[in-house]
């Protein structure tokens, strides 16, 4: 049937009408209210309809836009926190504003920085939250996340030099760390992990993680890991933060899995960076558009109790009308202007707001345009934040109207570069103190210094203000930093299966390591710990066999009948599922990955992520979230599946990874490997659960993920040879010699060299060892090199231990020792993988690599291209030797002509 939601007018009289007499009468009626009173009492009729039609649950697009108004009117409001103290309350804020601005401005005399009027802005939305609903750690569960605007940290630090975790010391040191107590510029977990929880300052990763942490939660609880849906995640952001393509990119996510545990607070102080967030629109109405739409809840906290007296006057609507015609950007000059520019630009637009603002005095007027917002009054805000926490059943977001640089002054307040404005003088501080009836007297200002305030330890602020943290479970924003009991390691026997090989049997690295979790999920003891995270792909990873067996998570279940049902690997959904597939959405699955990969701490719960992916579509296009991992301190596996520039038939450029590893090389948290067989990654794998999860050494850091490159080139899978393990981790050992490869060199005393293979391409190393010694009696010894990136970082290390006047010897240069002749090194990924140490690599050094862009051919193909398949090696080896004088030069000549190279 026709839905005639998608129908012309002049369609509609195509569709049958069971009362056509009854369908006049409406539309007459609509004609004579706009005959009579005016289309815009027509359309306020219209619009009380549809809002009431939604309210009896009449089945009708939704209303995306209400009036630029409060969503709860002041009558409705609910008693503001029995029992609490506002005045008391105040009196906080007031110091946690002076003492953010005094930081920043004490530090601009180093030049670091810092910003000032977000936080001035966003005060109130923060202080209600920790004076009523914010819950702490300490008390039963995992208390709420919080993920805080990142330029609002100075506000955050404030407050913690109130309740005495943070000193003066180290409020003086504000960006600047490297003495060790310094105070990071924003949150950042590995910098200050005891406070913040979650990194929020790349902008838009902030939302995106806030909506699969809420998410997280429920996977948790529907698991049986933990009961948490006591936890509530409070996203702060920006208005401008919102143009982020990641800041929206789930609300659709969160919408349909019901997340009400979710609640965003958009501080809508009209500006970003450089000016007006929408300077010729309402940012407000654009927002509440896109979160209706999505199926949010929205709540609108817009204007202060000032305009109470403007609203009871506006009996026409003319007042609303304007409220919503006026775009930001001219509503931001009149926080600017006095009341006589506001009357003639604002009232003076239509005769019913002239007579209106005839009512009310100039004073009246500044007041509501210039100070009376919505996000600056606590009773407002409670009455927003106890509305998200009351609906059921779906996301809320707030969105609340504020002045940037409220309080700072004028020469702050709403101005297009308050952002980039870094300091108050001593003149606009003691205007501020006035404004703010602190007791700070003129003589602290000795020397023009700006004084930190506080009213002492014992004071009556502090001590309700410790009160008020302790009954909702103890101080916020904190970070678990006590370490979880370790992880028992799983039997050997699940990373042994691969010792022996494979036999004749070829098999790829990535469905070796899918072997390898599916073992290790049946593990009694940390089976369920695991997180299998996957974006759409878990078939082309071999993946499909754990459908049925582990089940994949949805709040729903599984309310259909699968279409593969009668098969043994059928399509599995359920409400306790373990594997997180989350459709074709890398940033989403990242943000899984982190909200697991942090369990330990937020909810302390060692949860073992891991995460496989097209290699090209990870790091290339989520690096910036893993930094995020990085710096919240995260732990798993991030498994590159059809890794490699050439490994990957047919598909072209755009899935020809040949950068991965240099790319996760630059990430000092990211242990990356390349592993050529099975028995390498088993080792891997089981080195990582050991670290990150069991009883690794006082020494060592935990906090680090991996990330392995896997391929789908099936390969016969050789035993695992002895002694290798140390190297395998440590990032190169010797795979074989020429001899005890079973190859014969013609003659003895043969020119050698070493070929060092990373991944696949070991297999390209090894053919040209048989070749080199049937064709060119060359010997030639095979190293494995599972990690260039782990070796340099090695080298790394003893350089800068030479520079304390210790000695070390780089472990690539200890195992190369004894290695004769020169190094050929060979990977499928860009020469620039290899070549990081070939600096400390004593024998003549040269490489091999697939530069450039991919393209669309076989494996062959691809490798002759890049000039990385086995007789490229050989040619490159044979000319290594020449320039050597180890072989005539015109062997070199006479393989290309042989290759067809």
């Amino acid at each position: 049937m026709t839905d005639p939601r998608t129908l012309q007018p002049s369609e509609l009289d195509q569709l049958p009408d069971r009362d056509p007499q009854e369908t006049t009468e409406w539309l007459d009626s609509l004609k004579a209210v706009t005959d009579a009173a005016g289309p815009h009492r027509a359309a306020y009729l219209m619009r009380r309809t549809l809002e009431g039609a939604e309210g009896a649950g009449v089945s009708l697009p939704k209303l995306l836009e209400t009036d630029y108004v409060n969503t709860i009117p002041t009558s409705a409001e609910p008693e503001f926190a029995p029992g609490t103290d506002e005045t008391m309350e105040r009196r906080i804020a007031a110091w946690n504003r002076w003492n953010a601005a005094a930081m920043v401005t004490r530090g601009s005399k180093y030049g670091v920085g810092g910003h000032i009027a977000t936080f001035a802005s966003a005060a109130w939305l923060y202080e209600t939250g920790f004076n009523h609903f914010f819950r702490g750690k300490e008390g039963d569960g995992s208390g709420d996340q919080l993920y805080i605007q990142g330029h609002a940290s100075p506000g955050i630090y404030a407050r913690a030099f109130l309740d005495g975790r943070i000193g003066e010391d180290q409020l003086d040191h504000f960006r600047r760390e490297s003495g060790g107590n310094g105070l990071p510029s924003y949150p950042h977990p590995r910098r200050l992990p005891w406070l913040w929880e979650f990194p929020t300052v790349s902008m838009g990763l902030g939302p995106l993680s806030a909506i699969y942490q809420a998410r997280f939660n429920r996977y948790l609880t529907s698991r049986g890991i933990k009961d948490v849906s006591d936890s509530h995640v409070w996203a702060f952001l920006g208005d401008g933060e919102m143009d982020e393509p990641e800041s929206t990119a789930a609300l659709g996510l969160a919408s349909r899995e019901g997340l009400d545990n979710l609640t965003f607070v958009i501080n809508c102080n009209l500006q970003r960076l450089d000016g007006p967030v929408r300077a010729n629109f309402k940012i407000v109405q654009e927002l509440e558009a896109q979160f209706r739409g999505a199926g949010w809840n929205v709540v609108k906290s817009l204007w202060g109790s000032a305009w109470d007296e403007l609203f009871q006057l506006d009996v026409t609507g003319a007042l609303v009308r304007r409220l919503r015609e006026v775009p930001d950007a001219q509503f931001q000059t009149y926080q600017t202007r006095d009341a006589a520019y506001i009357r003639e630009h604002f009232f003076g637009a239509e005769p019913a707001l002239v007579e209106l603002a005839k009512l009310i005095s100039d004073d009246k007027i500044s007041e509501c345009f210039h100070r009376s917002r919505g996000g600056h009054e606590p009773r407002k805000v409670y009455a927003a934040y106890r509305a998200a926490l009351a609906h059921k059943g779906a996301p809320t977001v707030i969105l609340a109207q504020t002045v940037k640089g409220f309080t700072l002054g004028k020469g702050f307040e709403s101005k297009n570069a308050n952002h980039q404005m870094k300091k108050l003088t001593v003149d606009e501080f003691k205007d501020m103190r006035d404004l703010l009836e602190l007791p700070i007297p003129d003589s602290a200002f000795a020397d023009g210094q700006v004084p930190y305030g506080h009213p002492g330890a014992d004071s009556p602020e502090v001590r309700y203000l410790t009160e008020r943290r302790a009954a909702l479970g103890g101080p916020a924003p904190a970070r678990r930093t006590q370490p979880v009991a370790p992880l028992p390691a799983p039997a050997d026997k699940a990373f042994a299966a691969f010792d022996k090989g494979s036999g004749s049997q070829s098999v790829a690295t990535t469905m070796a390591f899918v072997r390898l979790v599916k073992d290790l999920v049946r593990d009694k003891e940390t089976g369920k710990r695991w997180v299998p995270i996957v974006p759409d792909e878990a078939r082309t990873f071999g993946m499909e066999s754990l459908f049925p067996s582990l089940g994949i998570y949805s709040p729903k279940g599984q309310t259909y009948e699968p279409v593969d049902r009668d098969q043994l690997m059928y399509y599995k959904e359920a409400v306790n599922g373990q594997i997180l597939n989350e459709g074709i959405t890398e940033a989403g699955s990242m943000a899984d990955f982190i909200a697991a990969a942090s369990a330990y701490s937020t909810h302390g719960e060692p949860m073992i992520p891991f995460y496989i992916f097209y290699s090209m579509f990870g790091w290339q296009r989520t690096a910036d979230q893993m930094w995020q991992l990085a710096d919240q301190l995260g732990r798993g596996f991030l498994v590159g599946a059809t890794a490699g520039r050439t490994t990957l038939t047919g598909e072209g450029l755009q899935h020809a990874d040949g950068h991965s590893p240099v790319i996760a090389a630059t990430n000092p948290a990211a242990l990356s490997y390349d592993p050529a067989f099975a028995y390498e990654v088993a080792a891997i794998v089981k080195e990582g659960l050991r670290r990150m999860y069991g009883e690794a050494t006082p020494e060592e850091d935990r906090d680090v993920f991996y990330y392995l490159t896997v391929y789908n080139e099936p390969m016969p899978q050789p035993a695992k040879p002895a002694g290798v393990d140390e190297g395998i981790l440590r990032g190169l050992y010797r795979f074989n010699t020429a001899e005890s490869a079973g190859v014969e060199v013609a003659a003895a005393g043969a020119p050698r060299i070493q070929l060092l293979g990373s991944g696949t391409a070991i297999h390209w190393a090894l053919q040209a060892q048989k070749m080199l010694a049937e064709e060119w009696g060359v010997a030639a010894d095979v190293w494995s090199a599972t990690s260039f990136t782990e070796l340099r970082r090695d080298a790394l290390e003893a350089d800068e231990a030479l520079l304390r006047g210790e000695q070390r010897e780089p472990y690539v240069r200890q195992v190369l020792a004894d290695a004769e002749g020169p190094v050929l090194a060979v990977t499928d990924y860009m020469r620039q993988v290899p070549d990081q140490i070939a600096q400390w690599v004593e024998q003549d050094w040269s490489s091999l690599g697939a530069d450039g862009f991919g393209l669309s051919d076989t494996r062959e193909g691809a490798r002759r291209h890049f000039g990385v398949d086995a007789e490229s090696v050989v040619v490159a080896a044979l000319a290594q030797l020449a320039r050597r004088g180890e072989v005539p030069a015109r062997s070199v000549k006479e393989a290309r002509e042989r290759y067809g190279l």
